[in-house]
């Protein structure tokens, strides 16, 4: 399958019903737009761009997917520039098209093209964003040397949601863990090395970086309300997976409680980013002004 037929098909299996509503992938394309811009994230987002990029007007949407930020930015007053390789109307710049007519979005322009050629002019745009996209880089390094030469000196890059794994053990654990790798097969992660590396080539300065748990942003769809009894739901999942192995007598054995000490001491607290594969991270990185 490819990315559209993929999610077409998950469309169709209720087992697949929390995944499409949280990566706003609903056949409503309104709907996943109306949903991003009432998200935290998006509140949280556009809290980064005034306090590091006020003043912006013109953006670049890298990796634009279905277009629920490009559009989202646009009916916040943004001239927003799209770019996405995907030509449907499902996952791809056709969705986009879509939605840039029924809201009107005149300010809105769709380019299809890859991250790492971008067919738009030098020193343009007052902030380039990336939102689940960096991770899929074809090259890294040139995928960040394009957004640095189309952002203006002094322009701040967004990379939102990106997956970070430590070595290559646990890219192949995020892998597996993946509920869509196993039906497309296009899922990445880089170290968290490899992208400052990659960034600082490019000419960026990181401003600040959000880990795991620093940002809604990141920890979406756990909600910030509900985030300090993360560790307690991480500890539920831990008790019904030893539960459905090993049967329901094991809930009251002091062995469950040993178990459950080993592994704390192992991988740390149950709200430690290490249990979550291919944690995401997001960065603020600002273009060298000369």
């Amino acid at each position: 399958m490819n990315w559209e037929e993929t999610i077409r098909f998950i469309r169709t299996d209720p087992a697949y019903k929390d995944v499409v509503e949280y990566s706003y992938l609903d056949a409503d394309l309104a709907l996943n737009v109306e949903r991003f811009r009432s998200s935290e994230e998006f509140a949280e987002t556009l809290k980064m761009i005034d306090a590091f990029a006020p003043g912006a007007k013109t953006l670049l949407d890298i990796g634009a997917g279905n277009g629920i930020s490009a559009v989202a930015f646009g009916l916040k007053g943004f001239h927003v520039t799209a770019v996405e390789p995907d030509p449907s109307e499902t996952v791809g710049y056709g969705a986009i098209a879509i939605l840039k007519k029924k809201f009107q979005l005149n300010h809105l322009e769709i380019v299809s093209s890859f991250g790492e050629k971008l067919p738009l002019p030098d020193q343009h745009f007052d902030v380039v964003y990336v939102r689940q996209a960096m991770h899929h880089a074809a090259d890294l390094n040139l995928f960040l040397s394009e957004a640095s030469r189309v952002l203006r000196p002094g322009g701040i890059l967004l990379t939102i949601r990106d997956h970070v794994i430590y070595d290559e053990r646990d890219k192949q654990i995020f892998l597996e863990a993946h509920p869509l790798q196993k039906f497309y097969g296009g899922e990445n992660a880089f170290t968290e090395q490899e992208y400052s590396d990659a960034m600082h080539a490019s000419g960026f300065k990181i401003r600040k970086r959000l880990r795991y748990y620093d940002s809604v942003i990141n920890y979406f769809p756990v909600k910030t309300a509900s985030l300090s009894n993360f560790h307690l739901q991480m500890r539920d999942q831990f008790r019904n997976a030893i539960q459905k192995r090993f049967g329901s007598w094991v809930v009251n054995f002091p062995f469950l409680q040993l178990l459950e000490w080993i592994t704390q001491a192992r991988n740390g607290k149950w709200s430690d980013e290490k249990r979550i594969p291919g944690r995401m991270y997001s960065f603020i990185s600002e273009k060298s002004p000369s």
